[in-house]
């Protein structure tokens, strides 16, 4: 049976002005799918075998094409643009004539035009291919990944816990609340530490790197701030980590550890009101 949604090898059944038509192998001439005249080969044959992949056109009919889509239903998920909106929902370049549908109650988070939203594949009860937002379960807990690897995830959901991952577009991964100090966003794509692979396959993460190495990226972060306000920052070791993770995005433990670092190689002065930069 052909398949809308998926990437698959069909026979060329017969010619057509408009195209020609495409079946399964030993599947009947009347299910057949056009493949419009624009994506025919120069040179094919009846009998010959061509890859393609299927999906729906403005008319609902079955239609094959030989471009390769960004997400299909054997892909998890992928970031795709917004590039259209209705009351009834959003519609996504995902590589194909046609755009893909986002209806408005797959939406997770409110979308506007040229945002990049990372989206699985789905078919409605009516056989139409539609995005989804809601990518948790399609997510697989078999990585390949280790404690202390790096790894690239998109956030998909932020959740009172923490923020959710999709470690490659493809594998559950967590960054516990303790670890995101405001700094995560929804759709963000960036790279995270592994922390622990749980018993369920479950990757938890981190957006810190080891502690000496990201000790020299905070320390970095606290003089460009410094010398963006004049050399002078209201943050001290009374500080509370609500107000360090709003004026760094970082944890005080962070915080604490870099000042050290900086204090010790002279480059600041801890004063009772904050931290002042060294003049050169």
């Amino acid at each position: 049976m052909i398949e809308v949604g998926r990437t698959q090898t069909l026979e060329v059944a017969r010619l057509a002005t408009m195209g020609i038509f495409l079946k399964e192998k030993e599947g009947k001439a009347e299910d057949a799918v056009l493949l419009p005249k624009n994506q025919v080969p120069e040179e094919v044959a009846v009998g010959q075998m061509l890859e393609v992949f299927v999906y729906k056109d403005s008319q609902d009919r079955a239609i094959a094409t030989r471009k390769t889509p960004r997400l299909t239903l054997d892909s998890p998920a992928a970031k795709l643009e917004v590039v259209d909106k209705t009351e009834f929902g959003a519609f996504l370049d995902w590589g194909l004539e046609k755009h893909l549908f986002l209806p408005y109650k797959q939406q997770t988070e409110k979308v506007k035009l040229g945002d990049q939203v990372l989206v699985s594949l789905y078919v409605d009860k009516s056989g139409r291919l539609c995005g989804t937002m809601d990518v948790y379960d399609l997510l697989r807990d078999d990585s390949p990944y280790k404690v202390d690897d790096m790894v690239e995830g998109t956030v998909h959901a932020l959740k009172d816990f923490g923020a959710l991952v999709a470690v490659d577009n493809l594998y559950h991964g967590m960054v516990p609340d303790r670890e995101v100090h405001g700094n995560l966003a929804y759709g963000e794509t960036r790279s995270f530490r592994v922390t622990k692979v749980r018993e369920d396959g479950k990757l938890d993460l981190s957006p810190q790197a080891k502690a000496h190495i990201q000790m020299d990226a905070d320390s970095k972060t606290i003089l460009e701030v410094l010398e963006h306000q004049d050399g002078f920052l209201a943050l001290t070791d009374q500080s509370s980590p609500e107000e360090v993770a709003r004026e760094l995005g970082m944890s005080k433990k962070a915080f604490k550890r870099a000042v050290g670092k900086l204090y010790k190689e002279k480059r600041i002065l801890l004063e009772d009101r904050g931290i002042r930069l060294v003049s050169p």
